[in-house]
């Protein structure tokens, strides 16, 4: 196997069909009785991945390119509102793959996770904010890595080291970093009890002595900077070089992916597209860890 996009679209195809035909209650519902789709579930989910790591943030666009230049791995290609249409029924079977594909990865057992959420952008004009079927999801908040108030949504992810999403969950720009996290673990109680003493680095948000005291139930162990007249805690040696890497993967869901330009308009527009994303990433790492790649996070060889 190699690093180049047909290679991953066919991998990513074959094992998505098979992973359909072992668990098909995942797949989007659809009358019985009826026309069957030309294009299988498996084909739209790997068409929605390669629009992702090509760069398209317009459907339109992108049917057009796949038209022009992926003719010999979709013979047929639906119109842009078809193409829209069955991706938003979709996201139960991308969720449902972001997290199969990762747990078939050597990273899926690292015993070290980084946590930290990231700005997701849905309008920037009063009228948007007023108008805007978001109203009473994405929120105002404020991010202070870049110094800016946005209103939004807030995506947080638990990842490895290397970028491999663990869980995510997309929430109002206003919810705290704290209660969302015990909210994600407390989702999936198997994710820590399965990994005692499993480590969670973050960053000075995560703090508070309920919240750590409730992390610490959970068997979590929480690394984090020391706050402003806190004495100095474990790990801070780590915590530098490791800030940089959970900004790099920030970076590769909002430069590469284009995360803040999901073009989204309503709630399913923008929870499908986001999903897009980490799909797109989890299934880059994925192939690169199947073929040995030396950079499991790396989608250069993926986005042209």
């Amino acid at each position: 196997m190699t690093t180049d996009i047909d290679t991953l679209a066919t991998a990513l195809y074959v094992r998505t069909d098979d992973l359909l035909k072992a668990f098909p209650q995942f797949a989007p519902d659809r009358p019985r009785v009826g026309i069957a789709p030309r294009l299988c579930d498996a084909e739209l989910v790997t068409l929605a991945v390669m629009q992702a790591l090509r760069g398209f943030t317009s459907e339109r666009r992108w049917l057009r390119h796949a038209r022009a230049h992926l003719r010999h791995l979709f013979p047929y290609l639906p119109e842009q509102a078809g193409y829209n249409k069955r991706l938003r029924k979709a996201a139960a079977l991308v969720t449902f793959l972001i997290r199969a594909l990762a747990q078939e990865t050597s990273l899926w057992d690292d015993d070290v996770w980084v946590v930290d959420s990231t700005p997701v952008e849905c309008g920037r004009s009063r009228d948007t904010v007023k108008r805007s079927d978001l109203a009473g999801w994405a929120q105002y908040g404020y991010c202070a890595s870049h110094s800016r108030y946005f209103w939004g949504l807030r995506l947080h992810l638990v990842c490895t080291l290397a970028g491999l999403p663990v869980a995510f969950a997309l929430v109002g720009a206003k919810a705290g970093d704290q209660e969302t996290l015990l909210d994600i673990l407390a989702v999936e109680p198997s994710l820590l009890t399965d990994r005692p003493g499993q480590t969670l680095i973050g960053d000075k948000n995560y703090f508070g002595a309920d919240f750590e005291t409730r992390l610490a139930g959970t068997g979590a162990v929480l690394l984090r900077p020391a706050r402003q007249g806190e004495p100095e805690r474990g790990g801070s040696h780590l915590f530098k070089p490791l800030r940089q890497t959970i900004e790099s993967i920030n970076q590769t869901l909002k430069g590469q992916l284009d995360l803040e330009r999901h073009g989204g308009h309503s709630c399913n527009g923008v929870l499908i597209r986001v999903l897009q994303r980490i799909l797109a990433m989890t299934a880059a790492i994925w192939h690169n860890d199947n073929i040995g790649a030396p950079i499991h996070r790396s989608l250069i060889a993926y986005d042209h």
